[in-house]
């Protein structure tokens, strides 16, 4: 195997160790209770890298909120790669539907359970014992690698907005995301828009309605015409290969938007919020014009209508060709590690590899351990075999990717 002194250095055990601490230690960011983000987490990792030598700083993108970056310098000058892989974690939600404590890291038939473990602190360990094992193996590289690890993915992706932001991408040529895709090539992305839609009306008593008027017969018009769209795009673009259908799926509807509803009482103001997913072909202008369209249209059909659009947070998709330096090294890596040919696909949702590529044009991949399907669930877990197989993946991609002639 190529740069097998490099595989052999990767150090299982220690590996599962370091993971097992870092699941230990609770990042749900909550900002109605002091203390409770990512920052213990932070600074454990920053003080780990520290001790493997490598130059590290930490920058924070919120107060307590700190981003952890570590430099490691090649022989010579050469192309830059990123490993990024964000500290946050999500709610454990109901405790009552855990088999194990979500935050003990416990170990059973070779799967370690714990919120985190797969969504994606397991990978982060796997990017940061990559690393480790390229400088115990003292193996030539060219350029540099970058390890970013953020907080705030889970959010308003507040970590990534701000590494790009102080310019620490300025200069990176490709970008691993390490998140978990069962160790496939994932190099496509879906976008996201996340919009706010209110209608207005007049408050009155629901036994006498025309006295009032109803913001929620305004909404059901506009969500029906939001299905007709959706089924529009769906049928222009069709089914993508990786990445399966777009979708407009409104999630929160209220009425009234504050205070207690009541069923005899016609509300003043509805609000629905929509989580529009996008796929190669869609602009996202276009789709933001068609929305407003759809109020423009229902407003000239009903004087009493008014209703208003807010865009609270956009990220493109994502396409990363299969010829790719990146993509390629990663391809052969993982055919030296499995014996098997890669398989390539496609991220569901978004990450903060859409920022990376979107804000600086950097080519991404998005692989890591885990289960595609279990992240954010109860008893949340990652495989220790293919965790190591990760933390090998990395290493080699970055040895293929790095000294590429």
């Amino acid at each position: 195997m190529k740069y097998d002194n490099v595989i052999q250095k990767v150090n299982e055990k220690e590996l599962v160790d370091f993971t097992q601490k870092i699941l230990r230690i609770n990042s749900v960011y909550d900002p109605n209770k002091e203390g409770h983000t990512e920052e213990k987490v932070a600074y454990f990792i920053a003080d780990y890298l520290k001790e493997l030598g490598i130059e590290v700083h930490i920058e924070e993108a919120a107060p307590g909120r700190p981003n952890v970056i570590g430099i490691i310098e090649g022989k010579e000058k050469g192309k830059t790669l990123l490993f990024e892989g964000h500290t946050d974690v999500v709610t454990a939600g109901d405790l009552d539907e855990w088999h194990y404590d979500p935050f003990e890291a416990v170990i059973e038939k070779g799967k370690i359970y714990a919120r985190g473990a797969c969504d994606t602190k397991g990978n982060v360990a796997a990017a940061i014992f990559a690393v480790k094992a390229i400088l115990e193996s003292k193996a030539e590289f060219m350029g540099r690698i970058i390890l970013c690890i953020p907080v705030d993915e889970e959010g308003m992706m507040i970590g990534i907005k701000s590494f790009i932001k102080n310019g620490w991408a300025d200069h990176v040529d490709a970008a691993v995301i390490c998140e978990p895709e069962e160790n496939q090539l994932c190099i496509n992305q879906k976008g996201a828009m996340r919009v706010i839609i209110r209608t207005f009306g007049k408050m009155a008593h629901g036994a006498m309605p025309l006295s009032g008027i109803n913001p929620n017969w305004r909404m059901a018009k506009i969500i029906c015409e939001l299905e007709k769209l959706e089924t529009a795009e769906k049928d222009r673009l069709g089914k993508h290969h990786y990445l399966g259908y777009p979708s407009i799926t409104p999630t929160i509807l209220m009425a009234p938007s504050k205070g207690e509803a009541q069923i005899n009482v016609i509300p003043k103001e509805c609000y629905t919020t929509l989580d529009i997913r996008t796929v190669p072909g869609q602009n996202h202008n276009t789709l933001k014009e068609q929305i407003q369209g759809i109020l423009d249209k229902l407003g000239k059909e009903d004087k009493d209508f008014k209703a208003e659009m807010e865009v609270i947070e956009e990220r493109p998709w994502t396409e990363t060709a299969p010829e790719e330096p990146v993509v390629r090294s990663m391809a052969e890596a993982y055919t030296e590690i499995t014996g098997k040919e890669p398989v390539y696909n496609g991220v569901p949702g978004a990450t903060d590899g859409t920022f990376l590529h979107s804000l600086r044009g950097i080519p991404v991949i998005t692989t890591g351990a885990g289960d595609r399907l279990i992240p954010h669930q109860a008893d949340e877990y990652v495989e220790i075999d293919e965790l190591i197989e990760t933390t090998k993946l990395y290493a080699l991609t970055a040895m293929l990717y790095l000294n590429e002639k």
